[in-house]
C-alpha cells in the first residue's frame, strides 16, 4: 500500500469528525490548476473516492477554464472580455460545452471510476436539473454603468435536485458540469463556482469545499503565514476589494451562496496540499479557510 493511501486511511480511521458527515452530502467544487496538474488531480480524486468509501456522499461540480482555453486555441476562436468576463457567442458556447460536459466531465468520471467510486457524469441540462438565466453584465463607464450582453453566459435560476439525489440514494457519485439550459431553450455556461454554491444549498449539503491553488484566504496573498483559518460570512463580506480580490472573489462568493442557502460550513483549500480535503473536514487542522 502506498504511503499516501496509508495516510488517507489513517485520517479516516482517526478520532475525527467523520460521523458528522456519514450519510450526508459534501459538495466539492473542483477546477483550475488542481485539475491540470496530474499529481494534484490524483490527490483530490483519491480523497473524494475515500470519502465515498467511508459513507459520505460527495458530489463534484467542476469547471475547466484551461481546457476551454485550449479548445478555443485549437478551434481558432478568439475571446473578447469585459471586466474579466468572457463574451460567449454561439460558436464559442458549443466549444465550451465540448470542453466541460465532454472532455473534463468524462476525464473526471473515468479517473474516479478507476478508484471504484461509481461516478456518473451529468450537466445542468440533464433532466432539466438546472435552469439558467441569461446574465447581463453592468460595466462601469466614465458616465456610470452600461449593460453589456455577455452572450451565452448565465446564472442559476432554479435547481431541481431530484436527479442527483436519485443517483446518491442508489450509491452513485454525481460529477456535474455547469452547462445548463434556460427557459428560452438556449444553453448557457454558468460560472462553476456559483453553480457549485447553489448546488450545495439545493442538496442540503453538510459542507461546501472550494478547491483552489492556494491554502485558503490570505490577508496578504504574498505571505502564506497570513492565512485566515476561520472567518464568519459577515467578516468575509467586509473584505471584498481589499483582502478578497481577483480569482478569490468567485470562490468566496460561492461559499457565501452556500451558507445563505443553509449549508453549515464552507471551506477554501488548496488542491495541491496533500490530504487537504480530509484534513480540513475530518480533523481540527485548518489547512485552509473555514467560513461559517
Amino acid at each position: 500500500m502506498s504511503a499516501s493511501k496509508t495516510k488517507l486511511l489513517q485520517l479516516l480511521q482517526a478520532d475525527n469528525h467523520l460521523d458528522q458527515f456519514k450519510g450526508k452530502v459534501v459538495v466539492i467544487k473542483y477546477g483550475g490548476n488542481a485539475m491540470t496538474d496530474k499529481q494534484a488531480q490524483s490527490r483530490v480524486l483519491s480523497q473524494v473516492a475515500a470519502l465515498k468509501a467511508a459513507g459520505v456522499f460527495p458530489v463534484v461540480v467542476h469547471g475547466g477554464g484551461p481546457f476551454i482555453k485550449s479548445l478555443f486555441e485549437t478551434s481558432g476562436i478568439t475571446s473578447e472580455f469585459v471586466d474579466g468576463h468572457r463574451i460567449t457567442l454561439k460558436d464559442s458556447m458549443e466549444v465550451v460545452e465540448q470542453a466541460l460536459s465532454g472532455k473534463v466531465n468524462g476525464m473526471l468520471v473515468s479517473e474516479l471510476n478507476k478508484l471504484e467510486a461509481d461516478a456518473v457524469g451529468l450537466s445542468g441540462k440533464d433532466a432539466g436539473m438546472v435552469r439558467a438565466l441569461k446574465r447581463m453584465h453592468q460595466a462601469r463607464t466614465e458616465t456610470g454603468t452600461e449593460e453589456v450582453d455577455l452572450g451565452f453566459v448565465g446564472d442559476v435560476d432554479m435547481i431541481n435536485p431530484d436527479l442527483p439525489n436519485l443517483l446518491i440514494d442508489n450509491g452513485y457519485l454525481p460529477v456535474i458540469s455547469p452547462v445548463s439550459t434556460g427557459a428560452d431553450g438556449e444553453d448557457y455556461n454558468i460560472n462553476a463556482d456559483m453553480f457549485a454554491g447553489h448546488m450545495a444549498g439545493a442538496l442540503n449539503a453538510a459542507a461546501f469545499v472550494a478547491i483552489t491553488n492556494v491554502d485558503g484566504l490570505m490577508e496578504d496573498p504574498s505571505t502564506p503565514e497570513s492565512k485566515i483559518e476561520s472567518i464568519t460570512a459577515d467578516e468575509a463580506k467586509a473584505l471584498f476589494g481589499s483582502v478578497i480580490q481577483g480569482g478569490m472573489i468567485p470562490k468566496v462568493e460561492a461559499c457565501l451562496i452556500a451558507l445563505e442557502k443553509g449549508v453549515p460550513a464552507a471551506h477554501i483549500i488548496s488542491g495541491s496540499t496533500e490530504n487537504s480535503i480530509l484534513s480540513q473536514l475530518l480533523t481540527n487542522q485548518n489547512v485552509g479557510t473555514l467560513i461559517n
